[in-house]
């Protein structure tokens, strides 16, 4: 299937944005997805693996969603798209956003036919952008920077979610390239009081400079129990342990809610 992305870039929230600003980094096994919300606002940063469909659909009808106002996808890899039909068949999205990369795959094809079926373009992510979410919360883009790369988790985003005076930063699989090419230009723009683990803590990511750039008081990893990568592995969890950062896991904790009332940020767990 030919499918032709867009580069038009217009973003702007016209909803009012107040009270709390939840994150929900779903249980997804051995895969990534997080939703967000800021009042009415909803946004759906991957969706986990196929296996998890059902589960990830479970989890999302819990919280009264009524349509998405943005899904992004980080990467093609199934672990993160693999759920992306099954989202679009139940819910209207009104934007649709990834990097500008393709796959042979038949999960990535299927999600491209579903963001078709409602209509709507693959909208291109990348370094430079910033989105509008209304009084002063808003999505900076800090990578990817360069059109290709030999890994296609190298394209995952690294964002910047800014909701008052707390900062969250969202990393899908990137690795210690992207993170490299983020630190040349956005050194001074990466800290943040949260952390999602690039590549469900991969030794391949999360490198000391990222890690002292960003400063992170809480950790977020997002794995399947017992997977057979070993993730997260010991390298990561040690420079969690030596940077004192408090981490939490979906596969020893479940699904992770976060909250922030703008200045204060609170955590709970599922286990």
């Amino acid at each position: 299937m030919k499918f032709i992305f867009g580069n038009d870039f217009s973003f702007n929230n016209t909803k009012k944005v107040s009270g709390n600003l939840q994150v929900y980094y779903l249980d997804v096994g051995q895969g990534d997805a997080e939703y967000i919300r800021i009042n009415d606002f909803d946004i759906l940063i991957d969706a986990g693996p196929k296996s998890e469909s059902d589960h990830l659909l479970k989890q999302l009808e819990d919280k009264n969603i009524d349509d998405f106002e943005m899904v992004i996808a980080t990467h093609p890899h199934e672990d993160h798209i693999g759920g992306m039909s099954k989202v679009f068949e139940k819910y209207k999205v009104e934007n649709f956003y990834m990097p500008k990369v393709t796959h042979t795959t038949k999960t990535f094809q299927n999600m491209l036919k579903s963001v078709s079926k409602q209509g709507l373009k693959v909208q291109t992510l990348k370094e430079g952008m910033q989105f509008n979410l209304g009084d002063g919360a808003k999505f900076d883009v800090y990578s990817p920077i360069k059109d290709s790369y030999d890994d296609f988790n190298n394209y995952s985003p690294i964002m910047k979610l800014t909701y008052g005076e707390t900062k969250l930063m969202f990393t899908g699989d990137a690795e210690t390239l992207a993170e490299k090419e983020a630190l040349s230009r956005h050194l001074k723009d990466l800290k943040s009081d949260v952390l999602k683990f690039g590549h469900h803590g991969s030794s391949t990511s999360s490198s000391n400079e990222f890690l002292k750039a960003v400063s992170p008081k809480y950790g977020i990893i997002s794995c399947g129990k017992d997977n057979s990568y070993g993730h997260p592995h010991k390298e990561t969890m040690n420079k969690i342990s030596k940077n004192q950062i408090k981490a939490y896991r979906t596969d020893l904790q479940g699904e992770i809610t976060l909250t922030s009332d703008g200045k204060n940020i609170s955590i709970k767990t599922e286990k």
